[in-house]
């Protein structure tokens, strides 16, 4: 329900409807009010409304649920510069550029706030020159954010000209009379002042780029429209139309390029494959699916240096030209499978492990963190396998022999557990800390350990006298009496399994004839009550009518003697104290 909420905010952002969206993000948020994402793109449509203070408190939210997390410092950087506090904005800017250096969000962020911050700075000193009245539209990290929202003057932004003359005019707003003759800048200038709405369509999923700025007054957009009329439409230049269509017919051609590289790649041709990429990147390095789609037939093909080569660079060329954070996850994804393939030590499958957590916090992907989990099972197995050594295991076992010896059983367990560690398969050190456990009154890790040992080596019989053991101090008789007489399967004379057999049956015996006193009958029963296989004799109604018959019925009580499943349920309650005999 909040995912359905969120998309449908983002579709009202994407359509300029900020208040809707501000509607639909707090819904959302009240279904899941720990998701950072959701504060975030609130703080972008309060911006687009120009509430400042309102956007400045979900970019804090934003910050303070996910404190290592760039973004929410971008949207608070925003916030501060909507307000015109560009100290407090460079400051937000500069703790996330700690987090993420390499974020070019937040370094054109940095500089566009510090640059106001120096404009306000001259002003407040009472720089000479009268101030231009659009200065407050140029200035601050917004800027760059509305124009590439609209529709029109985004492709003004692949226009080197056009980017110098925005830059220019964003360090001396002044400068904006040397521009007014060239209708790109007009066109900017209407979208900055709030005379165009965004039409920019949101990702698809968790996270929406800049915040828009402030609507201006709409005597301000007046302003515009009565300098905007007298302005003659410029003749084209012909250099630019040609370049131009020039670009455009070399992104076409891209495209096909593209296209018969997918083609080759199905067919697994993937040399040929490699050359239409190769072709489609020289034609157009704006579209960074042809880089990863090259690194994907790299991978294909086992090369995975060249293949991790281009994931960087198209991670690299996708935070420039701020491309679809699905794209970059996809590319961080392959670096880390063929970080993977070449992993022959668990150092190596570390770098492998971050490449896949750092393609799921730009994109969360099952398929990602399912790589991730396999990675990190196989560093798991690979550290075992670099730990294991015998000749180790067999000095520390030894070392927590003496020390059991010496009767310092918390040392000697230590010694046993580096032991099993360096050799997993020995049921030696199983058997042995087993011993130290029950020495320890650690009886169910005891009781874990004696059946690990049998379970590795059922024929070694020091694991049936440590399991009996444990069941014996545990007053669980008939289990005891059981491992014991297992154990004789393996070795019938062995003294110690004898030996527990003989006190099991004393102890059986004694519940028998009624022998126990108060106190060990209370212990029993206590004991007995917890025992899953006790409750289920208790709860069954067959049993329940044969305990009854025992009481009232001495001709019926008679035949159930003569059925041996329920004389052995009758035992097991005289064992544990429920039933008493007299």
């Amino acid at each position: 329900m909040a995912d359905e909420a969120k998309a449908k905010g983002n579709a009202a952002f994407s359509a300029g409807n900020f208040t809707e969206a501000i509607t639909h993000f707090s819904e959302a948020i009240s279904l899941a009010p720990s998701n950072h994402v959701l504060y975030s793109n609130r703080s972008a449509a309060y911006a687009s409304l120009g509430k400042y203070q309102e956007a400045l408190a979900d970019a804090q939210k934003t910050v303070d649920l996910k404190h290592d997390w760039g973004k929410g410092y971008s949207r608070l950087g925003a916030a501060y510069s909507g307000l015109h506090q560009y100290s407090d904005a460079v400051s937000a800017y500069k703790k996330g550029l700690e987090i993420d250096p390499s974020n070019e969000g937040l370094k054109s962020g940095l500089a566009d706030a510090q640059s106001a911050q120096a404009q306000a700075q001259a002003r407040s000193r009472g720089s000479s020159g009268p101030a231009s009245p659009f200065g407050d539209a140029f200035s601050g990290p917004e800027m760059w954010t509305k124009l590439t929202a609209d529709a029109t003057t985004r492709g003004f932004l692949q226009q080197p000209d056009f980017v110098n003359m925005m830059k220019d005019i964003q360090k001396n707003p002044n400068n904006l009379n040397l521009y007014l003759k060239d209708q790109r800048v007009m066109q900017a200038l209407g979208v900055l002042l709030g005379v165009k709405l965004s039409t920019r369509m949101p990702e698809e999923d968790d996270e929406m780029p800049e915040a828009s700025t402030e609507r201006k007054r709409p005597a301000e957009a007046e302003v515009v429209k009565e300098e905007k009329r007298p302005e003659p439409a410029p003749e084209p230049d012909p250099m630019e139309v040609s370049e131009e269509k020039e670009a455009k017919e070399r992104k076409a051609n891209a495209q096909k390029e593209k296209e018969a590289g997918n083609a080759a790649y199905k067919k697994k041709d993937f040399e040929n494959a490699i050359q239409h990429y190769t072709k489609a990147i020289e034609l157009d390095d704006g579209d960074i699916s042809f880089i990863t789609n090259r690194a994907a037939v790299y991978l294909e093909m086992g090369k995975y240096e060249d293949c991790i080569k281009d994931c960087d660079t198209a991670v690299e060329r996708g935070r420039e030209l701020r491309s679809d954070y699905k794209m970059i996850a996809r590319a961080l994804t392959r670096k880390g499978t063929a970080l993977a393939k070449l992993a022959k030590t668990s150092k190596d499958f570390e770098v492998a492990i971050e490449a896949f957590q750092k393609a799921l916090t730009e994109h969360r992907n099952p398929d990602t963190l399912k790589k991730l989990n396999d990675a990190e099972k196989a560093k798991k197995e690979l550290e075992q396998q670099e730990y294991f050594s015998p000749e180790i295991a067999d000095e520390e076992r030894e070392k927590g022999n003496q020390f059991f010896k010496e009767m310092k059983y918390p040392e000697a367990v230590k010694h046993y557990t580096e032991s099993i560690k360096r050799n997993p398969k020995d049921p030696r050190a199983y058997s042995n800390r087993a011993a130290c456990y029950t020495k320890l009154a650690a009886l169910p890790e005891g009781l874990k350990d004696a059946e690990k040992c049998i379970e590795l080596d059922p024929t070694f019989v020091k694991g049936y006298t440590r399991k009996g053991a444990v069941q014996f101090f545990m007053k669980e008789y008939e289990k005891a009496l059981k491992t014991y007489q297992e154990g004789l399967k393996h070795d019938p004379q062995n003294p110690e399994l004898l030996d527990g057999v003989k006190r099991c049956v004393e102890q059986i015996n004694k519940a028998n004839r009624g022998d126990l006193t108060p106190e060990e009958l209370k212990e029993r029963q206590a004991k007995g009550m917890q025992d899953p296989e006790i409750q289920n004799i208790l709860t069954d109604p067959v049993m329940r009518q044969v305990l009854s018959d025992f009481q009232e019925n001495p001709k019926a009580a008679q035949d159930h003697m003569k059925n041996p499943l329920v004389m052995d349920k009758i035992q097991k309650l005289i064992n544990a104290g429920i039933v008493q005999v007299r």
